[in-house]
């Protein structure tokens, strides 16, 4: 049996023939950018994320730039954030000249340990981005406090977390701006790259409507230095279609996520590895599922799962405090132990809203097998 880490193609039957409508409804109106089927999605995300604005982008990444830049990021702040992330989170600070600053994990969510950004914080300190990641909301009361008591932003990067919440809030509602990714393999994803920016203030909606084309509000009138990062009308129409469908695959992910849960029980595997935690006061959407194992085993492990037809990935194997691109901030190995010790124990299972019970069993026998026959 295969059974690949996503499987785009078990979601496309179901959906193919709306999906192709809609594309021609697109070419049939020529409008390619910045259309009706851009204005009618943000109206639907910012619904969905209990927001009062959405603003499309070009990709998550670009959302990352496009909030720090309407929050005044730039020369010689700092940005405090976590190390185990993709790499995007902290690149777009540097790209604006200021500096990331991380953080601790949470053990358990793999999350920003909010217990100890206080400490992190300095005079140059402007933002927390709070990244939500594998689909788990970060533990936002006690930051939204800290960000209050010292007058700084925060920016969540919801890329991993569509419809994630913490206690009611849905991801990207608790923070200035949430940022959103729509790459293909997101819980929500396009046919291409595309993102989006939630908010509930007037002026950065404003300004983030300006900065994704070049800082314009009126054609050839440029009031910010801006860029050119716009959600095309085809990439529009296919998640309007996606859109309808996430609330049902979100719960077929919490399906799948505890019958891993029960089935790791039932193998006996409770000793070899962790499964996720969840927060009791969260909503977790899984969109990786991610199990933790001994460090000497874990590669081991990987290559058995490939070998037997099992997909499987790392997210992330090097920390960005230990990437070469960020070694002008002065980290070794050593300084980050709990994000270093996740980056070596940490494994990503196959799990999607079409993963059926055969496949899960498969999976699971093969973990199995390989701690038995390593034993």
């Amino acid at each position: 049996m295969n059974v690949p880490l996503f499987d785009l193609k078990a979601q496309y039957p179901a959906i193919g023939d709306e999906l192709r409508h809609v594309a021609g409804r697109v070419f049939d109106s020529q409008q390619f950018v910045l259309g009706a089927e851009g204005q009618a999605l943000e109206e639907e995300i910012a619904r969905y994320c209990q927001t009062k604005f959405a603003i499309g982008c070009a990709s998550g990444s670009d959302a990352l730039l496009l909030a720090l830049m309407s929050g005044g990021i730039g020369e010689g702040d700092e940005v405090i954030t976590t190390s185990f992330t993709f790499f995007a989170t902290a690149a777009a600070i540097s790209r604006l000249g200021a500096r990331p600053v991380f953080v601790e994990i949470d053990e358990r969510t793999f999350n920003m340990d909010v217990e100890r950004v206080e400490a992190a914080i300095s005079q140059r300190t402007k933002a927390i981005i709070a990244v939500h990641l594998y689909g788990q909301c970060v533990d936002m009361n006690p930051l939204l406090e800290i960000a209050a008591k010292h007058g700084i932003q925060i920016i969540e990067d919801a890329a991993q977390a569509i419809g994630a919440e913490d206690r009611g809030r849905r991801a990207g509602s608790m923070g200035a701006i949430g940022c959103l990714s729509f790459y293909p393999s997101k819980n929500l994803g396009a046919a291409g790259d595309a993102g989006m920016l939630v908010t509930n203030d007037e002026d950065h909606a404003r300004r983030l409507r300006m900065l994704r084309v070049h800082g314009e509000e009126k054609k050839y009138q440029h009031d910010l230095l801006g860029i050119n990062s716009r959600l095309d009308e085809l990439q529009a129409a296919v998640l309007r279609v996606k859109l309808r469908h996430l609330e049902d695959w979100t719960h077929a992910r919490q399906r799948k996520a505890q019958q891993y849960e029960l089935k790791f029980i039932d193998a006996g595997l409770s000793e070899h590895l962790i499964a996720p935690y969840s927060r009791s006061d969260g909503r977790h959407v899984f969109h990786l599922f991610v199990i933790r194992v001994p460090a000497d085993r874990r590669d081991e492990l990987q290559e058995y799962l490939s070998a037997h037809g099992v997909g499987n990935g790392v997210y992330y194997p090097v920390p960005l405090h230990l990437q070469k691109c960020f070694a002008y901030l002065g980290h070794k190995k050593g300084d980050l132990p709990l994000t270093e010790s996740a980056a070596a124990e940490t494994v990503a299972l196959p799990i999607y809203p079409e993963l059926t019970d055969a496949q899960q069993d498969y999976v699971v026998s093969n973990i199995a097998s390989f701690f038995k026959n390593k034993s």
